[in-house]
């Protein structure tokens, strides 16, 4: 029985590097993905597009490739990935130069599009799912609309020859599921092998968190060797059996334990877990451990895909300013108390109203707003922390300003103020026809 091995070189934007490289050099893949694209991330991403029309893209894709392109080329891994974020046509000609340089020549560039249905929902009647209001009240603060699109134009891009597939904004579980409906021919309503596709994507999607990242609990669930932690490997045969495991020798761990957390995460309804392609059916799935750092998973389903697609919409919601400043030693938490008067008292002064205002004491309560410290005079040191969000820039940046001043104009001994101010791009959701996204495939060879 044919079996195909994916790699998760990515969880987020941010995410380390390395472990992509020990996937591609050790993993001995077929296929390679980046999952690198939030609800904010595309936003952002729409942001720096307006500013620069050349930009839009994962800040990290240069960087990336870079790291793997050579040994990918070498091996014939295949690289999924969406980090073409707003501007996925830009990202491609990026990778072009990238591999240009890397004299690394033939290889096949494809840039997925249509995401982007700013112009469907301005014209259109939609609504937000959050609030109900029309998406239309938003008006010029709007500033981006991106649909989630299925695997259909990624399973396209593989079957003309893409060696890389570049994408805005789809189903993260999508970029995991597009290269087994390609390798195995599964058909588009075959929502049993669909459902299980899409639990391989929702398994991966967050890379390390599977391997050992975000479960790690001093005392009570130990991870070995976290520093050198080793990003998962999905071996997925062509009936749809998953087995989930990593590079030997890597750091972290595949049990039970790490793949039912990510099971579980961000999970809604595990019973219809809706994608673009599939509304998937989890709540019969079995986790066992069939080896050190191997677990078999088995047990997803799938029904029809929704008739609509949900739209990311980013928009501006204000400026949010933020000022800390630090106290230690005696009586260190009622000096950060008196901080945080002097500050809301000068706001009431200065006539500054912000739409949000937040005043904390880091490690007192900051996560709990209404604990208590039973014996404050034991606390030693305590981080003051100010923010509040605004209609102005200028505003924003006053409430930093403020905090500032209590070098010399509040309690005894503070230090190590820090200061910012930036717009906020927020997110809200609606959902769309799906005919309104038309998803298009550019190609371009190094």
């Amino acid at each position: 029985m044919k079996t195909i091995r994916i790699g998760s070189g990515a969880g987020f934007s941010g995410d380390r590097i390395e472990p992509a490289v020990e996937l591609a050099e050790h993993g001995k893949l077929d296929f390679l993905v980046f999952e690198c694209l939030a609800e904010r991330t595309i936003a952002l991403a729409q942001q720096r597009r307006l500013r620069d029309p050349a930009d839009g893209y994962d800040p990290g894709l240069e960087a990336r490739l870079e790291a793997v392109l050579p040994i990918c080329a070498a091996k014939g891994v295949r690289i999924i990935s969406n980090m073409g974020a707003a501007n996925p046509l830009a990202a491609q000609s990026k990778v072009v130069e990238v591999a240009r340089r890397l004299d690394l020549p033939g290889l096949k560039v494809a840039a997925v599009t249509g995401d982007d249905v700013m112009p469907a929902v301005v014209d259109g009647d939609f609504a937000v799912a959050e609030n109900s209001q029309p998406v239309r009240a938003l008006g010029n603060r709007l500033i981006s609309a991106n649909a989630y699109l299925g695997a259909a134009p990624i399973v396209e891009a593989l079957r003309v020859g893409a060696d890389i597939v570049l994408t805005g904004r789809v189903a993260d579980p999508a970029l995991f599921c597009a290269p087994l409906i390609h390798a195995f021919g599964w058909a588009w309503d075959d929502w049993f092998h669909l459902g299980q596709g899409t639990l391989v994507g929702h398994l991966l999607e967050c890379a390390g968190q599977i391997t050992g990242g975000y479960f790690a609990d001093p005392g009570r669930k130990s991870v070995p060797d976290l520093a050198r932690l080793g990003f998962p490997i999905a071996e997925v045969s062509t009936d749809g059996a998953i087995v989930i495991t990593k590079v030997p020798g890597s750091g972290g761990a595949v049990t039970v334990r790490t793949c039912k957390e990510q099971l579980l995460y961000e999970i809604h309804d595990p019973a219809a877990y809706m994608t673009p392609d599939v509304v998937a059916d989890f709540s019969a799935v079995e986790v066992n451990e069939i080896g050190p750092d191997r677990v078999a998973i088995s047990g997803a389903t799938g029904r029809a895909r929704p008739e609509k697609l949900k739209v990311s919409l980013g928009y501006r919601d204000g400026f949010v300013g933020e000022g800390q400043i630090s106290y230690a030693g005696t009586g260190a938490v009622a000096r950060g108390k008196l901080a945080l008067e002097i500050v809301c008292e000068r706001f009431r002064l200065l006539g500054l109203e912000p739409l949000e205002l937040r005043g904390e004491l880091i490690g007192i309560n900051s996560l709990f707003p209404s604990r208590e410290v039973d014996d404050p005079g034991h606390v030693s040191e305590v981080r003051v922390r100010v923010t509040g969000r605004t209609e102005t820039f200028e505003d924003a940046l006053r409430i930093g300003n403020e905090v500032e001043t209590l070098y010399t104009n509040g309690p005894a001994a503070g230090g190590g103020v820090t200061k910012s101010a930036r717009e906020v791009i927020a997110v809200l959701s609606t959902f769309i026809p799906r005919g309104l996204a038309r998803p298009e495939i550019d190609y371009a060879v190094t």
